[in-house]
Order: C-alpha cells, then sequence, then structure tokens
C-alpha cells in the first residue's frame, strides 16, 4: 500500500481580515492583493497564541503568496513565539482571480442572466476573464498531489506530518470539494471566517474530516461575517 505508515495532518487556515472584506457587498476588491486589516493581525496573533497553547508542531508551513495570507502566517507565527521560524510561499493556492471585476460591486456584475448561466454551468461557470472554481481546483489539488500525496520525499519519511496551509476562502471550498465530492453548492454554503482552522487527514484509507471553520480563538475579536456586513456572491475574500 502506497501510503502505509504515513499520515498527513492538514491545517487549511484562512487569511485574517483583509481590507477588502470590510467592503460591503463588493465583487472582488479593487487590491486583489490587499493586506489585513488592524484586526486581521489581532486575530492572526489568537490563531497563533491558541496553536501554541495546544503545544502543535507544523513540520511544515505553506503561505499562499498573497500578502494577508503572508501576513497571518508571519501573525501566527508571532503568537506561537516563533517568529523567525520559516515557511514557503505557493502561487497555486492563491485567491480565484476575476480581474474584470475588480473594484466592481456585486449587484453591478452578477447579473440575473450571470446568475443563470452561473447557476446552469456550477464550478464550470468563467465569470469575465477570470478562473472558474473548477480551474481554482485544479491548480490548487494538483499542488497538494505533488507536493504531498505522490510526494517520494514525503513518503519515505514515514510517519506523522503536521502540515499547515494558509489560503483563502473561495480557495479552500475548491479544495474542499475536491477532498470531499460534495455538492458544489453546498460547500459553496460553507462558512469559513477568518483565521479559522479546518483540519482533513489523509492516509493508507484516503481522506477524512477531523473539522471545518474551528475559529473559537476569534470569538473575543469577532468577525465581519458573524457582524452581518453583506458581501458579494463572489467577493475575493
Amino acid at each position: 500500500m502506497k501510503h502505509k505508515g504515513n499520515e498527513f495532518q492538514f491545517y487549511f487556515i484562512r487569511h485574517g481580515e483583509s481590507e477588502t472584506n470590510i467592503v460591503p457587498g463588493i465583487a472582488a476588491g479593487r487590491n486583489f492583493d490587499a493586506p489585513m486589516t488592524p484586526r486581521g493581525h489581532k486575530q492572526a496573533l489568537a490563531l497563533g497564541s491558541r496553536l501554541g497553547e495546544s503545544n502543535i508542531i507544523f513540520d511544515r508551513i505553506y503561505s499562499s503568496s498573497l500578502k494577508r495570507a503572508v501576513e497571518t502566517t508571519e501573525g501566527m507565527l508571532k503568537g506561537m513565539n516563533l517568529p523567525n521560524d520559516s515557511f514557503e510561499i505557493v502561487d497555486a493556492i492563491i485567491e480565484r482571480q476575476i480581474p474584470a471585476w475588480r473594484g466592481k460591486m456585486a449587484n453591478e456584475v452578477i447579473t440575473p442572466d450571470v446568475k443563470i448561466l452561473s447557476g446552469e454551468k456550477g464550478k464550470w461557470f468563467q465569470p469575465a476573464d477570470g478562473e472558474s472554481e473548477r480551474q481554482v481546483e485544479r491548480r490548487a489539488s494538483q499542488w497538494i498531489e505533488e507536493e504531498f500525496i505522490d510526494n517520494d520525499e514525503w513518503l519515505e519519511r514515514g510517519g506523522i506530518h503536521k502540515i499547515a496551509i494558509i489560503t483563502h476562502g473561495i480557495t479552500m471550498r475548491c479544495i474542499f470539494h475536491f477532498i470531499t465530492g460534495c455538492d458544489s453548492n453546498f460547500i459553496r454554503r460553507t462558512q469559513i471566517l477568518n483565521c479559522s482552522i479546518s483540519r482533513f487527514n489523509f492516509g493508507p484509507s484516503g481522506w477524512s474530516i477531523v473539522s471545518l471553520n474551528d475559529a473559537c480563538h476569534t470569538r473575543l475579536i469577532g468577525d465581519i461575517q458573524n457582524e452581518g456586513i453583506e458581501q458579494g456572491d463572489t467577493v475575493t475574500p
């Protein structure tokens, strides 16, 4: 059995609150590389503190190359009292990109015709000049398979491997669809709060779900979704 003696424990972590997140009804941020807000930095520190208090030690940490994810990773490591630890930057797990929608309001670009077309095509719907959810899923899942599942370096090492992946809301939903095979409409409605942790394991028997959207460490800091700030259907979080 190819993966006998190996188990990957994945911690998929959404970045902290970004400047785009706090703009109600935006379809995609004007600045696709938006940094975090002051509250986002607090969320990242709280995330790290929780992981540190739980004595979590990652074998490797990966961050999306977008600024808000990198800032979250740096804040997490600071909260874990590991500010000098290194991590890898990965382009394959950046957020879904729709350049033509940047800076536009959702009610401006998601017209009734667009909603109908999106409903008909599902994850294959490609808005304007942007990516479909399927394209996001493909680039992210291909990276996961090549970096971990089919990587002889890990397989020859054996044992339990704790992996942190700091990425984005839509990208995480696309990855979860790849892992679970659940209906894409259901996955699309799954709440993923800023700096939340979603855990999945992969071993000889395949994938298993440990937890989704665990954000108890940011409860006192707050989250924009829980405060009722309305965002666009396809906001780039």
